[in-house]
């Protein structure tokens, strides 16, 4: 469905809902709305980064906290005092604090993987919720209160049908950075996150700062629902903001939808709402009190990861009528969009990579042994040998994915051992993988895009801000040409798993394009490719190899390396046993003892 009609709709009843509703349910609405935007960002950290937490809710504690003891603290340091005259001022130091101390829990967790992120997350949850609870000046487990009511432009924000337009002002504020975000280049780096993350290496993108950039956002957006928290409530103490709160949000975005944005309100109305219903329902049903609606929630969420694992909000558009969908279309692309510059490519014949004597040991195992190999510019270089012999090994090693137990790479004459490949995408290498990296979900066309990643340099205030309009138009624009170049121009708009094997590794290439390389290397670009397939791609590679391009191949189809290489390098066993010209190659008794076991 349209955003924009998403909007307007939310927007329509927003203005209405305090009209018609009695008070109960308007203050409903105002936790919906809080709830709503802490669930945001877990949107952002959980079901687009990949990135499980358990401890959002201690960051709604130190945003309220923060305004809680800067208001009714009477003897503040001199140099905090101005901060104590206003709420409005306490959300400004409350948003400084929960950033900085998320930069730092951040850097302490975010490198953690696999289970040990989420214990982590719990870890700090708890510690938090423990500070909350034991430090005297905050009030103990007792809690502070007499806060003071927000004020607007003279108006007091003292009930819950005044305060109700600040709470969801902001959410819809905090869902249009959050749109706005994702459909930019820092959004496709952050949207590579999840299961991309050594593709989104190899074209620039810098993982660790899209983890910390969705990390410090989500916890902000905490800080500011812990903010309107303490000054709906105009009382704190340490309950809302413990473990038990923190597993309520990821139950609110995992039944809205973790990856989906109009998801967090969903998830946040729909468990506020029936947990409000089950407390009053359920002790008339069974004749007594307690906490029925855990138990239920529980059975509840059992059936939903079975039936819609991404949640509801994928479900309900589903069944929207297909001329209510949005579907991208071409003219998103602006035609007149400036051409992104280019890469001054090397002289023709001038040395481009170089591996000197380069050996890789893992433990005893010695999977490449003395290596040497060179290429240079306008030249096809084509690295075969059987399975097993450590072509990707050195592969990943001059691509900057791995780094030699000894010996040399250089790339551009420069020494690039212990360089990440990043910092070698950044010099002008770019590369395929053997097992094709795409993220499914997104449009071939963006896919792509994450190539020119590092031709891009509006940040995340820019695209948060929608400022980035420009730059994103010349980076979408590049993207299509280079996929018109490779002859998938017809697929722009179509989910990148929805191709067949092939095309896949077609687009692979475009993406590899996109960074405007001057070396390419390509792990098996022709495998799953059809005869036709081959022949388009062989004349694309020689094409590249005209206009300069250095290529490095790595392939097990003969017949498709023999007739487009200038020179092919043989590796059997981690070590080279020959090279040369193709013709000679084939005739090589090392290489036909390899591929085919000995000759009479």
């Amino acid at each position: 469905m349209n955003p924009r009609y998403l909007m307007l709709a939310l927007l329509l009843v927003v203005g209405v809902a305090p009209l018609l509703l009695p008070p109960y349910y308007v203050t409903l609405l105002n936790y919906i709305g809080m709830y709503a935007l802490v669930v945001l960002g877990l949107v952002l950290l959980t079901g687009v980064g990949g990135m499980t937490s358990f401890g959002q809710a201690a960051f709604v504690g130190l945003g309220a906290y923060t305004s809680a003891y800067l208001t009714t603290t009477e003897q503040l340091p001199a140099w905090l005092a101005w901060a104590g005259t206003s709420p409005w001022l306490t959300l400004l130091v409350g948003v400084v604090l929960t950033a900085s101390v998320a930069l730092i829990l951040g850097a302490l967790t975010l490198k953690l993987s696999g289970h040990y992120l989420p214990l982590g997350t719990i870890a700090w949850g708890l510690s938090l919720y423990y500070l909350f609870g034991t430090m005297e000046s905050l009030g103990g487990h007792t809690g502070v209160g007499g806060l003071p009511s927000i004020s607007l432009f003279g108006l007091k924000l003292d009930k819950g049908e005044n305060i109700f337009y600040l709470i969801w002002v902001l959410l819809l504020v905090a869902i249009v950075i959050t749109q706005n975000l994702l459909n930019s280049r820092e959004g496709r780096a952050i949207r590579a996150l999840k299961g991309g993350q050594v593709m989104a290496e190899s074209m620039g993108v810098n993982t660790f700062r899209s983890k910390m950039v969705i990390f410090v956002i989500s916890a902000v957006f905490a800080a500011i629902s812990g903010w309107l928290y303490a000054h709906t409530q105009r009382f704190v103490n340490p309950t809302p903001f413990g473990l038990n709160m923190g597993i309520d949000y990821l139950f609110m975005a995992l039944i809205g939808g973790v990856g989906s944005v109009w998801g967090a309100l969903l998830g946040a109305g729909i468990l506020t709402m029936l947990k409000q219903w089950l407390q009053d329902w359920l002790p008339h049903l069974l004749g007594n009190t307690g906490n029925y609606e855990i138990i239920v929630f529980g059975i509840l969420i059992v059936v939903l990861m079975q039936r819609a694992p991404g949640g509801l909000w994928p479900l309900l558009t589903r069944l929207i009528p297909a001329r209510f969908k949005v579907r991208a279309k071409a003219q998103n692309i602006d035609a007149s969009a400036t051409p992104l510059p280019r890469r001054q490519l090397p002289k023709h014949g001038e040395l481009i990579l170089e591996a000197r004597h380069v050996t890789k040991r893992f433990g005893g195992l010695v999977a490449n042994n003395d290596m040497s190999l060179e290429i240079r510019s306008g030249e096809i270089l084509a690295l075969i040998g059987p399975n097993g012999a450590g072509k990707s090994t050195m592969f990943n090693q001059l691509s900057g994915v791995d780094t030699p137990s000894s010996g040399d790479v250089l790339f551009m004459g420069q020494k690039i051992n212990g360089l990440n490949s990043r910092q070698v995408a950044r010099m002008g290498m770019s590369r395929t993988f053997q097992h094709v990296k795409l993220l499914g979900n997104m449009s071939v066309l963006e896919n792509v895009a994450i190539g020119a990643h590092l031709r891009g340099k509006q940040g995340v205030l820019s695209a948060a801000l929608h400022l980035d309009r420009r730059e994103e138009a010349e980076l979408l624009s590049e993207a299509k040409r280079q996929l018109e170049r490779v002859g998938l121009g017809d697929y722009l708009y179509e989910e990148a798993g929805s191709l067949a094997l092939g095309q896949q590794r077609i687009l692979e290439i475009a993406r590899a394009l996109c960074a405007d390389p001057c070396l390419l290397l390509l792990d098996e670009p022709a495998a799953g490719l059809r005869l036709k397939e081959k022949e388009a791609l062989g004349i694309l590679l020689s094409r590249l190899r005209s206009e300069g391009m250095a290529i490095l191949l790595v392939e097990h189809d003969m017949d498709f390396v023999m007739g487009l290489v200038d020179r092919v390098v043989v590796m059997e066993f981690g070590q080279r046993i020959a090279q040369g010209l193709p013709e000679d190659v084939q005739k090589d008794p090392a290489v036909l003892e390899a591929y085919l076991g000995g000759v009479e």
